[in-house]
Formats: structure tokens, C-alpha cells, sequence
């Protein structure tokens, strides 16, 4: 079955500072947040296609960093939406389109966790034989409360019965498709947090199946997040042709 990866990259990333979208800051490494996102999906063996769903704003710059890099599993570039569920959306929409007839496998990823392991792929990816939705998760360390809005705490759930969800989220394309046009038929925004929530809510038949996580595989949102990471300046981008259409195949 084909296996689809979306990065997640159509935010304004504002809140990580710089003065520039976070999937664009320097990693020590040298390469931006976005390439070193979407090379791990590239060099990963189950991985068969990636969409990159990026503000269209900044999409001239998704492509010509992908035609510098010489990504060869990249085939979508979509314009992603004011909040991440309307990203979501729009790349399963587009890739329907893109494949009409055809069951994928679809793994939604956030460009904001840019360390995920090929250990983290595999899991995965061999969880998707056998179940239609998978999600990333690790374990809670931290007791946490409930509150109430007066801010009293309520109640402890149960340290062993909590996860914190990463990414990537995994799911047959029908189910998740499924999932989406039920929760827009009954509402204009979505409340749900990522994927899962919007399948755990309106697919509740579909059990969720969970994986095991990295720390490493952590988010990076605010500024603190990039402790190593010195404020870069706007990351030159790599010359590019107008008669250079390499990434903009299968473009939709």
C-alpha cells in the first residue's frame, strides 16, 4: 500500500522568535528546521511519497530549498490553512485528488519536531499493517492536575493511564478523510488538537493504536526550545531558475 507523508509546515512559527518562521531557523547542523524534517521521511524505506504543506508565502522558499536538497520523494507543495487542522484538510483533499482511486497510508507529521527517528518511522509504519490508526506517544513523568476554571485542582489521573501524543499520526486515508467530513459537516472550526482527536471523535469505531516515542522527538515552539541554536539571520536561499520546475512536479 502506498505510504504518504505530510509535513506539517503551514504556520507562522511567531512564537519561536527570530524574526523569521521557525521551520526556516539554522539548526547547528547548518540546515533549517524544514530540511532536516523532511529528510528524515526521505530516508526512510516505508516512505513513499511526502506533501509539504507550508503558508503560501513562504512556498517559492519550500521549493527551491527541496530542488537544492534533491529530494526525490517530495510530489505535493499545499497551501496551508490559518489553523493546523485546516492544514490537515487540505492535504488529505489533495492527496485524494492526487490519488482518486487508491487506499494510502497517510502519516501526518508537524515540521516542528524535526529529530524524529527512522526508529520512530518504523514503528510506525509497521504498526499501519495491522492497524488503521497509529499515533506516537511517551510516557508522562510529571504528576498532572485537572483544574477548574477558578483554578482549583479537581482531580490526579493516574500517572500509568496518561501519554503525552507526538508525532507522526497515522492513519488509513478513507479513515481519517472520514473522520474530517464528519467533524466539518457539524461544525465550521474544529476544536481537536491534532489528528487523533478529530478520528477518536468521529471514528470512534477506529481503535487508536499506540506507539513508543523519543524524547527526542520533541516540539519546538518557543525560543527556549532552541537552546543551542544561536538567533540566525534569514537562512540564504539556494538560486533557482524560473525554467527550474523540478519540485513543482505533481504540484497541485
Amino acid at each position: 500500500m502506498l505510504t504518504i507523508a505530510v509535513i506539517l509546515a503551514g504556520g507562522s512559527g511567531t512564537r519561536a522568535g527570530a524574526g523569521l518562521p521557525k521551520q526556516f531557523r539554522i539548526l547547528p547542523d547548518g540546515r533549517t528546521v524544514f530540511e532536516t524534517c523532511v529528510a528524515a521521511f526521505e530516508a526512510c524505506d516505508c516512505i513513499d511519497e511526502v506533501a509539504v504543506v507550508m503558508p503560501e508565502a513562504h512556498m517559492d522558499t519550500a521549493r527551491l530549498i527541496a530542488v537544492a536538497c534533491g529530494w526525490r520523494k517530495v510530489r505535493l507543495f499545499i497551501a496551508g490553512g490559518r489553523e493546523r487542522w485546516e492544514s490537515s484538510w487540505r492535504a488529505l483533499q489533495e492527496i485524494r485528488s492526487a490519488h482518486p482511486e487508491t487506499e494510502c497510508n497517510i502519516l501526518l507529521h508537524d515540521c516542528a519536531r524535526p529529530f524524529v527517528s527512522q526508529a520512530v518511522l518504523s514503528r510506525v509504519c509497521r504498526a499501519l499493517d495491522e492497524h488503521e490508526a497509529v499515533s506516537v506517544t511517551v510516557p508522562v513523568t510529571d504528576t498532572v492536575y485537572t483544574v477548574s476554571e477558578g483554578s482549583v485542582l479537581c482531580a490526579i489521573p493516574p500517572r500509568p493511564q496518561l501519554r503525552r501524543a507526538q508525532t507522526p499520526q497515522a492513519f488509513r486515508l478513507s479513515v481519517v478523510l472520514d473522520a474530517y467530513t464528519q467533524a466539518l459537516a457539524q461544525a465550521s472550526q474544529l476544536t481537536a488538537t491534532d489528528d487523533c482527536g478529530v478520528v477518536h471523535d468521529y471514528r470512534p469505531d477506529i481503535p487508536i493504536y499506540l506507539v513508543e516515542g523519543e524524547e527526542a522527538n520533541r516540539k519546538l515552539t518557543y525560543a527556549e526550545d532552541f537552546p543551542a541554536i544561536p538567533v540566525p539571520q534569514q537562512p540564504p536561499l539556494p538560486d533557482a531558475s524560473p525554467q527550474d520546475t523540478r519540485a513543482d512536479r505533481g504540484n497541485h
